[in-house]
């Protein structure tokens, strides 16, 4: 007969023996920091040092000595400069009509002057590069993908790369019209009869979600009926590996393919689509390809990304706006997001924020930033926050707008009737026209409705040549400086007026000295403009 098994003992136990152990440990616990606060912290550990048998000893300890000695003056420097930044704090608060003094000291002048210089030539530089790899991108290709943002496809043309692919000879350029799904149906189909009269044109829909090739993702059951996320699926993708593979046959040679456009336009997610991996770099700010990057697709196709076009300060403020990428141009927030107002359709933008008919953009700013609740300290609307947030929305892949394609069709000067031809053979075009076909039907749209009509400005002018990039303002910037300048004359010019009435007159203006040891003579004016305000005038007429 088989030993029966024994259970294994309960450890339940009454709430009165489970309290009490707990009571005995919080009193252990007592105990045990009672005695550490009476020992006190313990000493720490002494750096042993560099042992003797270490080699170059003398030499390390000489460094360590230096990097402590230098660690100490900039100490020393940061609380100097900290307490002269608090002094000039008091004095702005103890004596508010007095204005910090405009001439510094000489070093800090050259030091400022030094910086500014540095970050010019850096701009130039990265400029120049750009050029520089574009140049390269288009000799090495066979076809050239420009890449257009279906929102505004014709403000997406550049006129000065595509003369150049023209002239550069047996060159072939399609457009391909990339965000297709932010416009309206009737408005996509309308630019593709425009467009395609010119060139051969993608419609394209890039996939904004792909795999990325340096980490294993988990493969996870999908459900049978589940759709696809909307940034995973990619459309008009076998149209233009078609007509790529089309006229690699027809060539009989492997040929390289080029992408360029404007920067947020698509490029590295339209080579991410195609390839179905994330190899190349993309993101939500603009000018991120800084440099060419060779994608093998297949044995005979190979596709180069580039950088994007540098802009032409010539162009209008809404093209500078929604074409230059920041790390490029340095665009102010609200003359940007200003510009980009001003050519939209108010109604529609009324709408779509959700706000009050406006007069301005500031006001507008003013209502978007207290919808939004961007506010600053003491409950002021956030504007430059708002013009930021309207600025990001326009560049961006997320708002639907669109422009009307112009009524009649023009083809540019560097454009004739043999080199449209010529461009459209090799090309199997039916077969383009019913993958287009495909794509729009397939493409979810936003409604005309929904949509924020927008004026184009037309072709956007960009620099190709390395000689012409030289140090120019936008035109918005220019005309605010000429502003600046006439209004410093004309106070100038008001000022030495005053003087010379004064001298002729023999009258000598009043001084009020403040702690700066400035003298200020408009306050006397101030005062006499406050008691006419303060008059009660409704007592000469009792």
């Amino acid at each position: 007969m088989k030993r029966p098994k024994l259970k294994k003992a309960s450890k339940r136990m009454t709430c009165h023996k489970r309290y009490k152990i707990q009571k005995k440990v919080r009193e252990h616990h007592r105990k045990l920091r009672k005695e550490a606060k009476k020992r006190g912290h313990k000493k720490p550990r002494k750096d042993p040092g560099v042992p003797n048998s270490a080699p170059f000893k003398e030499a390390l300890l000489r460094e360590a000595e230096l990097r402590k000695q230098r660690l100490e003056e900039l100490q020393q420097q940061q609380k100097l400069d900290r307490q002269k930044e608090l002094e000039k704090k008091r004095q702005l608060e103890t004596n508010p009509d007095v204005k910090p003094s405009n001439v510094e000291p000489m070093e800090k002048e050259l030091g400022l002057c030094k910086t500014e210089n540095k970050a010019k030539s850096g701009k130039q530089k990265s400029k120049k590069l750009y050029c520089q790899e574009l140049k390269k991108v288009i000799e090495a290709s066979d076809v050239v993908l420009e890449v257009l943002d279906a929102r505004d496809p014709l403000g997406c043309r550049c006129p000065q790369v595509e003369e150049a692919i023209v002239q550069s000879g047996q060159k072939k350029l399609v457009l391909i019209l990339n965000k297709s799904d932010l416009v309206p149906k009737e408005n996509l189909e309308s630019w593709l009869n425009y467009l395609k009269k010119e060139l051969p044109t993608v419609v394209f829909r890039a996939s904004t979600k792909q795999k990325d090739k340096g980490k294993i993702t988990k493969r996870v059951k999908a459900k049978k009926n589940a759709a696809p996320f909307r940034s995973e699926v990619c459309f008009g993708k076998e149209g233009l590996w078609k007509l790529l593979g089309g006229f690699q046959e027809t060539c009989g040679t492997p040929i390289q393919v080029g992408v360029i456009g404007f920067p947020n336009v698509g490029k590295s997610s339209l080579i991410n689509s195609l390839k179905q991996e994330q190899m190349c770099n993309v993101g939500v700010s603009m000018g991120l390809t800084r440099s060419m990057q060779v994608v093998p697709l297949d044995k005979q196709i190979t596709i180069i990304d580039s950088p994007s076009f540098i802009v032409s300060p010539h162009n209008s403020s809404s093209a500078l706006a929604l074409r230059s990428p920041a790390s490029i141009e340095v665009v102010k927030p609200m003359e940007a997001a200003s510009a980009i107002l001003s050519q939209a359709d108010a109604r529609q933008v009324v709408l779509k924020y959700t706000v009050p008919s406006y007069r301005n953009s500031l006001e507008f700013f003013t209502v978007l930033a207290q919808r939004r609740g961007m506010h600053q300290k003491g409950g002021i609307p956030n504007v430059e926050g708002a013009a930021k947030l309207l600025w990001s929305e326009w560049t961006g892949a997320s708002l639907a707008y669109y422009c009307h394609p112009p009524t009649s069709w023009t083809p540019p000067p560097y454009f004739n009737e043999s080199i449209v031809v010529d461009m459209k053979r090799g090309f199997n075009l039916e077969e383009l026209e019913k993958n287009n076909a495909q794509s729009i039907k397939a493409i979810r749209s936003p409604h005309l409705a929904n949509s924020i009509l927008f004026q184009s400005s037309g072709l956007t002018n960009g620099v190709i040549e390395v000689k012409d990039i030289h140090e120019e303002l936008p035109k918005w910037k220019e005309e605010e400086d000429d502003k600046d300048r006439d209004q410093e004359s004309v106070e100038v010019d008001e000022k030495s007026s005053d003087m010379f009435a004064a001298e002729e007159t023999g009258e000598v203006l009043p001084e009020v000295s403040t702690a700066g040891g400035q003298s200020t003579r408009p306050f006397i004016l101030d005062k006499m403009i406050e008691e006419d305000d303060a008059y009660d005038f409704s007592t000469d007429y009792v």
